[in-house]
């Protein structure tokens, strides 16, 4: 059951600034990018499974060997129907300044400006431009880049979430043994997806959170 936390004036706020961001129609100068990052464990059978059947599912052994595990930053441009994964070992603050490097230099280099949808996490912030790059380069990158966050609490906001939630059901569910494998995986899933250009509706406005979350407004007397 979902639990309503207690917010006020910052959370609506934050909320309504991702909300009217995601009204807004599809400007190719100015794409909206929501990001947001997971993570895989590695495990590898050391066993085979023994492969489904009627009325039953594929069943593992108990026995596996960890591999580690390998951290997923998603970029998803939900009106154009495009999305990246990158895969790292780690999330520090220098990773998370290269995939906005990326993102300025190689994902979209002819935006004017580059919107991004991303939570509260205390590395996503332009002082990691500023730790992992020389002043003038990180300034550069930042000078494309307009950073929104979603509220404490919301995640739910964040529409890379939607699409993660189809990898992992697609791209690594089960077990997946080494990152060649999870990178091949996501691989092929991210170039169906793109060259379906498959989309996020999103439906969630406003005005209707005025209406159906107005709990969480504050009351003006």
């Amino acid at each position: 059951m979902w639990c309503i936390p207690k917010v006020g004036a910052e959370f609506v706020a934050c909320m309504e600034d991702v909300l009217d961001l995601y009204a807004e129609p599809y400007d190719p100068q100015q794409p909206v990018i929501c990001f947001d990052e997971t993570s895989k464990q590695l495990i590898q059978q050391t066993r085979p499974s023994l492969p489904a059947g009627p009325g039953q599912a594929e069943r593992y052994d108990y026995e596996y060997q960890r591999n580690g595990t390998r951290n997923l930053f998603m970029f998803l441009e939900p009106l154009a129907g495009r999305r990246h994964v990158a895969i790292t070992q780690r999330r520090t603050s220098q990773d998370f300044a290269h995939c906005m490097k990326w993102l300025v230099d190689e994902g979209y280099p002819t935006a004017q400006r580059i919107r991004v949808v991303l939570d509260n996490l205390s590395t996503h912030s332009f002082a990691a431009l500023y730790e992992t790059f020389r002043a003038p380069e990180a300034n550069r990158i930042r000078n494309q880049l307009e950073f929104h966050f979603t509220p404490k609490h919301a995640s739910w906001l964040n529409m890379a979430e939607i699409e993660f939630s189809v990898f992992a059901r697609q791209a690594w569910k089960g077990h997946t043994p080494d990152e060649q494998t999870l990178k091949e995986n996501v691989r092929t899933l991210e170039e169906r997806r793109n060259d379906q250009q498959a989309k996020v509706h999103w439906c969630f406005t406003c005005e209707d959170a005025r209406q159906k979350l107005h709990r969480l407004y504050p009351s003006i007397l």
